[in-house]
C-alpha cells in the first residue's frame, strides 16, 4: 500500500517536471514579442481605468492605441494633454482631445415639481422609470434616486437636498458614464470652454398647460426665446428649443425673456468660467 503510495508520488512529480520543461520551452519557442510603446502609452495614461473610451479601462486603450485601433484623443479624464503625449509616443500629429464636462438638463428639484405619489419600490432611478414611467408627473423629469452619482468615478456628482444631482465642475472630467447611466437621458457632454444659452429643460411635452401643471421651471413653449433671438440662434426641436453656438452671440435676451427662467447662460449660470454682466434688452 505504501510502496503504491510513493510511486503514484513519484510518477507525478516526474511528470510534473516534464510538463514544467515542455511548457518553459513552447513558451520561449512561440513567444509573441510585446511591443514597447503599449507600456509607453500606459504609463501616458490617468489610470482612472473608468472605460470612457470605449476599452477595457487604460490596459485595454494603451494596446488599442499602440496598435493603431483607436485614436490618440479617447481620453476624456486626460483631455488635450494626454491627447498630445499620446501622438508623441506613436510620432503622429497631435489631435485635439476637447474637454468636456457633465451637465444636468433638468431643474425638477422636489419644490419645483409634482410627485405622482409615494415611491415604494427599488431605489434607484432605471427601476423607478421601469415601474413607473416616472414618479413625478412630469416623464422626463430627474427621477432623484442618484444613479449617476453612484457610477460617477471621480466624486464629480452628488445629489443635494433639493433631489437633483449636482455636478462638480472641478472634478468632472467628462468622462460620459453618468450620461450613459441616467435612463432620462437628461445628462449631457458639453464643451468646458463653450459659451452661449442653454434650456436646462427635456419636458417634450406642447400642451403649455401640462408644463405648468407638472413644473414650476419646465419651458411652456412660448417661444419667445426663438422670437427675440436677433441672430436667429434658437430654433425648437421636438418641442425644446435649441441654440445654435455658430450663431450665439452670448447676448443674454433669451434668459432674460424666459417667463419659467429655464434658459441659462453657460458661461456664467451654469460652468461659471465667467461672471455675469448685465444683460441688455434690444430697443
Amino acid at each position: 500500500m505504501i510502496s503504491t503510495v510513493l510511486l503514484t508520488i513519484g510518477f507525478s512529480a516526474v511528470l510534473a517536471f516534464l510538463i514544467g520543461i515542455a511548457l518553459a520551452f513552447f513558451s520561449q519557442k512561440f513567444k509573441v514579442e510585446r511591443d514597447p510603446k503599449i507600456d509607453e502609452v500606459r504609463g501616458a495614461l490617468p489610470g482612472a481605468n473608468c472605460g470612457a473610451c470605449g476599452f477595457p479601462g487604460c490596459d485595454g486603450y494603451s494596446e488599442a492605441v499602440a496598435t493603431g485601433r483607436a485614436p490618440t484623443t479617447k481620453c476624456s479624464v486626460g483631455g488635450s494633454a494626454t491627447a498630445e503625449a499620446l501622438a508623441k509616443i506613436m510620432g503622429i500629429e497631435g489631435g485635439a482631445a476637447e474637454d468636456k464636462v457633465a451637465v444636468l438638463l433638468c431643474q425638477g428639484a422636489i419644490d419645483k415639481t409634482v410627485s405622482k405619489g409615494e415611491y415604494s419600490g427599488i431605489p434607484t432611478c432605471r427601476a423607478a422609470k421601469l415601474s413607473t414611467g416616472s414618479v413625478k408627473t412630469c416623464s422626463w423629469s430627474c427621477q432623484g434616486f442618484g444613479d449617476c452619482t453612484k457610477v460617477c468615478k471621480f466624486d464629480a456628482l452628488a445629489m443635494e437636498e433639493d433631489g437633483l444631482p449636482h455636478v462638480n465642475y472641478d472634478n468632472c472630467t467628462g468622462c460620459g458614464l453618468c450620461v450613459e447611466e441616467c435612463p432620462q437621458k437628461i445628462l449631457t457632454l458639453i464643451p468646458r470652454t463653450r459659451v452661449g444659452s442653454i434650456v436646462l429643460c427635456s419636458n417634450r411635452s406642447t400642451v403649455k398647460a401640462n408644463v405648468i401643471k407638472t413644473c414650476k421651471v419646465g419651458c411652456i413653449k412660448c417661444e419667445l426665446c426663438v422670437k427675440s433671438c436677433s441672430e436667429g440662434a434658437i430654433t425648437m426641436v421636438n418641442g425644446i428649443p435649441v441654440t445654435d453656438y455658430a450663431k450665439c452671440t452670448s447676448c443674454g435676451v433669451c434668459v432674460q425673456k424666459c417667463p419659467t427662467k429655464c434658459y441659462k447662460m453657460l458661461e456664467t449660470d451654469v460652468l461659471g468660467t465667467k461672471k455675469a454682466v448685465p444683460v441688455m434688452e434690444e430697443a
